[in-house]
């Protein structure tokens, strides 16, 4: 099967590891049990070794395809429709306690009922474990088949009959109008875990947990502006990328989906950024949902109080708080649309990204002022991450963007290293705690008149990327984000013209998208090109309404752009990372980045439409 669109995909989970399932109805990519844990299904990073799971008409040629979520889900529905027929695939991850087949093993329930006439159908599921390094035995039982590894076992019970063929099970079958038939596929680890032939009352009632669970959850939101339905999807989206024991959230489900077609821009984010799980907490909180809050700030505050020897954190860590992320090439594997390397871990864990301290400090700002006060063991973690900042912050690092062209001296971090001080200064503010307030304002101080100096290019009315650079950066965007900037100040006003300029005159934006800084003025030590970057266009968005308290014509823009970048979600209101030139997604898929920054895009573009500053 020749290679699907990143966005002809839609994702299913529970909290634990998710599947991505395409619009023809094949599952290309599930890692068990866990998000980080090695694939059984990665026909996207190799169409022809990486495994799948897939339901279809045997009449594709002939067929339409339609997908959408069961309404407040993360419960999968895709239609086949024929001429003379048509059928229903349902597809979920089972969570709630009334699920019966809630179990320590992940598994996926796949139901396809045939809704109209009489239609031939045919299932074939192919794992190839461990990204298809590892072999495998198959076993055709009573209730369907076992497939073996040296890893991980796999259960698929199946309501037809199956047969072997190589290292797969298929199934060709009849339904007519509202007959079913329905496969679990389940991770075992001994045999005593296999299961047994499931009844259509106990798969009914699985999915009628599962749907409950996932309205209830999203019943807690609170938010009732303008664009409820995809802020919803986002809310519902980084939940399935949550991982439920630890609290942590993944940047994306998947590994190695390219941020250009053919090119080497291709990244491991089955892990949890420090930077994205502070941006959780804000968004979630201003969603309402805050035992989530909660959950990733008790992550974020135990990864806190274990730095490294020197005091510092990382950028990233397991989603069990590891921190060893060595990186790895799967030189077997062809990539996405042959884009190579594929890559295991992510090299990028051990750089050094000062910003991270200003988005952690902020979290625990919120966490303390509106969630869950800060104890004594908090505050001194607190401290701690401030004396750090306070000594470290003249030094050059890496970046957010993780570039591979060595340390620069980047506005952003020094932006961030500001609020994380401010935020610390706050904190001690708001509950009287001890602090060593002079240094840690004479330092703040300093860094604000520092960015002002050496990061403003007065000649052309912007931010630069680095001290010394002529690269503008939209990372700089959160300047005004975090109050850094005042909304209505002049530099606010030349700096936002400046980056709404196109790529040719020397700004960021092309079609209302946004671009995180112009390459052929950037060393980020890789080569190739990449497409717009979503989250920087609801980083604009943001900067715009919250200048838009103050000016009609900013804010007008705000709703502009928003509005437009809605239109470059998927079928099912998902975004990949970028958007490419000809509107595809691009990059891992789905990525909460970018759903964090529509949620508080929209939040604020609501606020400043309707006067609330």
């Amino acid at each position: 099967m020749a290679y699907q669109p990143i966005d002809n995909y839609a994702i299913i989970g529970d909290m634990h590891s998710a599947a991505l399932v395409n619009l023809n109805g094949s599952i290309d990519w599930l890692c068990l049990p866990r998000f980080d844990s090695p694939s059984v299904f990665a026909r996207m990073l190799d169409d022809q070794k990486g495994g799948f799971f897939q339901i279809s008409p045997v009449e594709e040629a002939n067929t339409n395809h339609r997908q959408n979520y069961w309404p407040d889900t993360n419960v999968l529905v895709t239609r086949f429709l024929l001429p003379l027929a048509a059928a229903e695939l349902v597809d979920f991850m089972p969570v709630g306690d009334g699920s019966h087949y809630k179990s320590s093993h992940r598994q996926v329930i796949r139901k396809v009922t045939a809704v109209r006439g009489s239609i031939d159908l045919h299932m074939s599921c192919h794992p190839a474990f461990n990204f298809s390094r590892d072999t495998h035995t198959v076993e055709i039982q009573d209730a369907g088949a076992v497939f073996r590894s040296e890893g991980i076992g796999l259960a698929l019970v199946s309501s037809v009959p199956l047969a072997v063929e190589g290292g797969a099970v298929t199934a060709n079958f009849t339904l007519n109008a509202g007959e079913s038939a329905t496969f679990i596929l389940r991770e075992f680890v001994d045999e005593a875990d296999i299961p047994h032939r499931m009844s259509d009352v106990d798969c009914e009632a699985s999915f009628r947990a599962t749907v409950e669970y996932w309205r209830n959850w999203l019943s807690q939101s609170t938010y009732r502006g303008r664009w409820r339905e995809i802020v919803d999807r986002s809310a519902l989206a980084l939940k399935l990328m949550t991982y439920a024991p630890t609290g942590a959230i993944v940047a994306a489900p998947t590994t190695s989906l390219p941020e250009e077609i053919g090119g080497e821009r291709n990244w491991d984010y089955r892990y949890t950024w420090l930077r994205d799980s502070a941006f959780t907490v804000f968004s979630l909180a201003r969603l309402g949902f805050m035992d989530e809050c909660v959950a990733f700030a008790e992550f974020l505050q135990n990864v806190a109080q274990h730095p490294n020897d020197d005091g510092s954190l990382q950028i990233m860590y397991g989603i069990d708080g590891r921190s060893n992320l060595e990186e790895e090439t799967l030189d077997h594997l062809d990539g996405y649309m042959g884009s190579r390397p594929v890559r295991t871990g992510n090299g990028a864990y051990n750089q050094l990204q000062l910003d991270i301290y200003g988005e952690l400090m902020d979290a625990l700002f919120l966490l303390n002022r509106e969630i869950k006060p800060i104890g004594f063991d908090g505050w001194k973690t607190v401290v701690k991450l401030v004396d750090f900042v306070i000594d470290h912050w003249q030094e050059p690092d890496e970046g957010i963007w993780e570039t591979r062209g060595g340390r620069k001296h980047f506005v952003y971090s020094k932006v961030m290293c500001w609020v994380a001080i401010d935020r610390g200064l706050k904190i001690a503010a708001d509950r009287s705690l001890p602090c060593d307030f002079l240094k840690w304002t004479e330092t703040r101080d300093a860094i604000y008149n520092e960015v002002m100096e050496k990061g403003w290019d007065e000649k052309r009315g912007l931010f630069l990327q680095s001290y010394g650079s002529d690269a503008i950066d939209a990372s700089n965007l959160m300047m005004i984000i975090t109050g850094f900037l005042s909304p209505s100040e002049e530099r606010t006003d030349r700096f936002l013209d400046a980056v709404m300029k196109s790529p040719s005159e020397g700004g960021l934006v092309a079609n209302s998208l946004v671009y995180r800084y112009n390459h052929e003025h950037t060393s980020d030590g890789l080569q190739g090109t990449e497409g717009t970057f979503n989250l920087c266009t609801f980083w604009l968005v943001n900067a715009l309404a919250r200048a838009g308290w103050h000016n009609e014509e900013r804010r007008d823009q705000a709703r502009l752009i928003f509005e437009r970048m809605l239109g470059f979600a998927n079928h099912v209101g998902l975004y990949a990372e970028e958007t490419g030139p000809s509107g595809q997604g691009l990059g891992n898929f789905p990525q909460a980045f970018t759903h964090l920054g529509l949620i508080t895009a929209a939040i604020n573009l609501q606020r400043a439409l309707d006067g609330d500053s």
